[in-house]
């Protein structure tokens, strides 16, 4: 089991989320109408996730990609709340991102669903 001390870096609800596959408030995040250059990464861990580029507006309440950044995540199935659905986790870390479904745009056809939460962004000014 891992310790929680690993993860004090973190708040409580971003613990929530990315420890405990938890899910923020449809659009409450800071990052969903982020139109600025740069690149999406873990906040648990600081692996880069997502670049701008591949970020749209999907009207669903959360960030939206339509595809990551080379292997940097993992899917996994997911059969909680009666549902079934793709789990993305960080494939450094192993913490939840969100879900990933196949109603994306043009080239993937994927929308990753992201938290807010378990997200930084890096301008690529800075």
């Amino acid at each position: 089991m891992e310790g929680k001390d690993k993860w004090k870096h973190l708040t409580r609800d971003e613990y929530r989320v990315l420890r405990e596959a938890g899910t923020e408030p449809a659009f409450s995040g800071s990052l969903l109408h982020n139109k600025e250059k740069g690149t999406y990464h873990c906040k648990a861990c600081g692996n880069i996730l997502f670049k701008s580029d591949a970020k749209f507006d999907s009207g669903s309440g959360w960030p939206s990609f339509f595809e990551a950044a080379g292997d940097s995540v993992k899917l996994v199935e997911d059969r909680s709340h009666g549902m079934v659905r793709t789990e993305v986790l960080c494939a450094k870390c192993g913490s939840h991102l969100g879900h990933v479904f196949d109603d994306g745009p043009e080239p993937t056809g994927k929308r990753f669903c992201m938290n807010s939460l378990s997200l930084t962004f890096r301008n690529d000014d800075a």
